[in-house]
């Protein structure tokens, strides 16, 4: 119950506005429709446990809240920054006293995955037995912070970041509890909305900062364009946890932006991370793998350029080093790609390990010592310059392995030719072998 005091308290505007149906809440309505999973736990009032995984400011505390009410439940929160394992024993023995009396908890654990996976394992025999109904918030991915046995007790449900008309509804909201409208002109409202990277209770704390701008010399607001704008309030940084999901996406959607030749939604990708802070040599590691093993021999000169890419990086430093990143990044993407000497080297491997220890045929064989000589070790190798085409035909695979094919490759860029040449290859191979076999 609040004080008389706590309700004379000033309120920031993301507080005043929070939801108080769910109805109300913005930008999640695959979950909150009829047919969706929180929609119909409302529906029926029988709730389950679940974790919450979506970005800051995408309503999952307020969900939680408004879920225990529905139900019924006695709404307990706690934050997992700011609790212990005594913390979690008090609510849990509090919760099985309301249950003995026959009232269930909604256990709300923010940020749960800062717990560690011995306090994760002990709410395991509280949710599985009904003293709690847990619901967990997170910001980061379940999958790599949450126990197996955890996440197998529990729905994960995914919240989507606010898109841009979530956002505007979000301010017409203010702007009505204001009874006034920001002053911002058409392109800074834009901006504004671009700036809150869709968090919605960020928003709110924007628009609070400018419904609090003094009043012009008129008596009236000054109406801000998007500079005046950048300068009267702080510009959100990106979000990107270079150790977690938001590393591995980005990477994950320039590679493959990469992989499919659109060198412009690379380049996209490319600022997203430097702009979110990561290391810039992580991204020429990346480049140069994706130049051997998506370029291929599709075009040779894509792995001398990402190598001179880094190596341009670490002479020069940020920011100038990363243009060079940058230009690797637009050839890479518009490069002809083959991945055939990756599969080619992959299924090397795979024979290799089958065939053990073969002993390569004693024809090409060095050898250095008279018993070497004695047991025909590198008896009738035929020196491949002295023949006509430069071109022996000699088998080199183990004896008693037959010939194998690796290297497939496609018709594109450069490995056209190589294609041609093994062909051409293989052409005097066949010739060698028939005079081989003429008696």
């Amino acid at each position: 119950m609040n004080t008389l005091f706590e309700s004379q308290a000033p309120r920031p505007l993301a507080d005043r506005l929070r939801p108080e149906s769910l109805d109300r809440v913005v930008g999640q309505d695959h979950l909150l429709d009829v047919d969706g999973p929180i929609g119909r736990m409302a529906a029926s009032g029988r709730m389950a446990s679940v974790i919450l995984w979506g970005p800051p400011g995408s309503g999952k505390t307020t969900i939680a809240r408004l879920l225990a009410e529905v139900s019924d439940l006695h709404f307990e929160p706690m934050s997992a920054v700011f609790s212990g394992v005594a913390d979690l024993r008090k609510v849990f023995d509090q919760a099985a006293k309301r249950r003995d009396v026959g009232h269930g908890t909604l256990l709300f654990i923010d940020e749960v995955h800062r717990f560690n996976r011995a306090q994760q394992d002990g709410f395991l025999s509280y949710v599985e037995n009904g003293t709690v109904i847990l619901m967990g918030a997170t910001t980061e991915n379940p999958s790599f912070e949450l126990n197996a046995a955890l996440l197998s007790r529990c729905q994960v449900l995914v919240l989507n970041r606010l898109g841009d008309a979530s956002l505007e509804l979000l301010l017409e909201r203010a702007e009505e509890l204001e009874s006034r409208p920001l002053p911002l002109d058409a392109d800074a409202r834009v901006a504004l909305r671009a700036m809150a990277d869709g968090d919605g209770r960020y928003i709110l704390n924007l628009a609070e900062e400018l419904f609090a701008l003094p009043l012009g010399s008129n008596g009236k607001p000054q109406i801000l364009d998007t500079a005046a704008l950048t300068a009267a309030v702080q510009q959100r940084a990106p979000l990107y946890d270079k150790s977690q999901e938001g590393h591995f996406n980005l990477i994950s959607a320039l590679h493959k932006s990469l992989r499919g030749s659109d060198a412009d939604a690379a380049l996209y990708w490319l600022a997203r991370m430097l702009a979110g802070g990561e290391d810039p040599h992580y991204i020429a590691r990346r480049l140069v793998r994706f130049a051997s093993e998506d370029v291929g021999l599709a075009d040779p000169q894509a792995l001398l350029l990402a190598l001179a890419a880094w190596d341009s990086y670490d002479r020069l430093g940020s920011p100038e080093g990363e243009l060079a990143l940058a230009q690797c990044v637009i050839y890479l993407g518009t490069a002809p790609k083959s991945n055939a000497a990756y599969k080619g080297f992959k299924a090397a491997m795979g024979v290799a390990r089958e065939t053990g220890s073969l002993m390569p045929p004693k024809h090409i064989l060095n050898a250095p010592t008279r018993l070497m000589k004695d047991l025909d070790y590198g008896k009738d190798y035929a020196y491949d310059h002295d023949t006509p085409e430069g071109f022996s035909g000699q088998d080199y695979f183990p004896d008693g392995m037959a010939r194998q094919e690796f290297y497939h490759p496609r018709d594109r860029g450069f490995e056209r030719d190589l294609r041609k040449r093994l062909d051409y290859w293989n052409v005097l191979r066949e010739q060698a072998k028939k005079e081989q076999e003429k008696p």
